[in-house]
């Protein structure tokens, strides 16, 4: 890769800015178009912007603020992440390619106005290549922050004309894809009757709780924070509290939802999912299978996988749709056809005889080369005067 120095639009003291731009001479989704490590030493922000792709449009992904153990860990999350945006965006059918970042920290004690707002103009310096928005460790009232320096942020507060917290419409979207999955499985849309082991009752968990109590689930719930929990257990104390993921694992689940970080499905809770015979994985964390081939084994022991990257659409959809001015009942009516979608990819990959992550995979990228073809066609120069 390429070292070039990119001047910020609106560089502030102590801002170093280092642009890494790969080969463009693979297929719309390979590789990445461009990585930013951000550094202000007045604020002490140290971030990473990467860019995957652009072949549908502006990349929008959010921003993810966690104390990473090293840069190295920071810069394979932020290219995971991103990646797994560009998939995200296709497949939910909107013209927006991929990008994430991630902000080194501890946003409890590290995050404060000026580096949030430092992070604003390393944003606001690719000129709208990439559109921030909230992840894991940053908020709604960070985006109101942000925006104060760049105007390539979503997921701003509904008093700034925002969309507000997008986990609503997340963990919405992955009740689609599980009454899917579970139409699939068990001839019937619904968790009633069902019982759904949730790793993970945070920002989304939490939501997604609630809409399988409501469908009639019996739910039980794992998370290492006791304050999710106790906001668990208030709103329904019906709710079983297990003590870790391992005990989870171990509760006779119908399905599995891990809606915590990535790298949930590693080879020993497949193990262990096909050993207490669990039917179904769908859940809301980002980059779920910890290695390539997690996806066949989870096929070859009978277990229905549905994609991360589909059904947890419902959130980019959301502040996707404040861009053009944020109407909430349409941009969860185009959460509902998450439902539709995940019900087609189970369709092609039984056709295929593939795993669901595969044809979910072969879907996205169909439509990323077709879109990105798109640009051979040459338009006529807009008219002066």
């Amino acid at each position: 890769m390429t070292d070039v120095q990119t001047p910020a639009t609106h560089p502030a003291p102590g801002v170093l800015s280092r642009i890494f731009r790969t080969e463009q001479d693979g297929a719309p989704g390979d590789g990445h178009e461009q990585v930013v490590l951000c550094h202000d030493r007045s604020s002490g922000l140290k971030a990473i912007i990467a860019i995957h792709s652009t072949a549908l449009g502006p990349a929008l992904g959010g921003t993810r603020f966690f104390p990473y153990a090293s840069e190295e860990a920071a810069l394979e999350d932020a290219l995971n992440l991103s990646r797994g945006m560009s998939y995200k965006n296709a497949l939910a059918g909107l013209d927006l390619g991929g990008g994430k970042a991630v902000i080194i920290g501890d946003p409890n004690k590290d995050k404060n106005e000026a580096m949030l707002r430092a992070y604003g103009r390393f944003v606001e310096s690719l000129r709208g290549r990439y559109i921030t928005a909230c992840d894991v460790g940053t908020y709604v009232q960070d985006m109101d922050v942000i925006a104060r320096e760049t105007a390539f942020v979503t997921g701003r507060s509904p008093e700034h004309g925002g969309a507000g917290d997008s986990s609503i419409l997340t963990a919405f979207g992955v009740f689609q894809g599980m009454r899917a999955s579970a139409q699939a499985r068990w001839g019937q849309p619904t968790l009633r009757g069902k019982r759904v082991g949730v790793a993970g009752v945070g920002k989304v968990g939490h939501y997604l709780v609630g809409h399988l109590v409501a469908d009639g689930a019996t739910v039980v719930v794992t998370d290492p924070f006791e304050a999710a929990v106790n906001r668990v257990r208030a709103a329904h104390p019906e709710v079983e509290v297990v003590a870790d993921t391992a005990a989870l694992l171990q509760a006779k689940l119908d399905v599995y939802a891990p809606c915590a970080l990535g790298g949930a499905l590693t080879d020993d809770v497949v193990s262990a999912l096909g050993e207490f015979g669990t039917s179904i994985v769908c859940g809301a964390a980002n980059n779920q299978l910890s290695h390539p081939g997690v996806e066949k084994d989870l096929a070859d022991r009978g277990i229905l996988y549905a994609p991360d990257y589909l059904v947890n659409s419902g959130g980019v959809i959301q502040v996707a749709d404040e861009i053009d001015g944020f109407n909430f009942e349409r941009a969860k009516n185009k959460a509902t056809r998450i439902f539709d979608t995940t019900l087609e990819i189970f369709t092609r990959a039984a056709s295929d005889g593939i795993p669901p992550a595969v044809a979910a995979d072969r879907l996205a990228e169909k439509r990323m080369r077709e879109i990105s073809a798109l640009r051979t066609v040459l338009l006529p120069a807009a008219r002066r005067g």
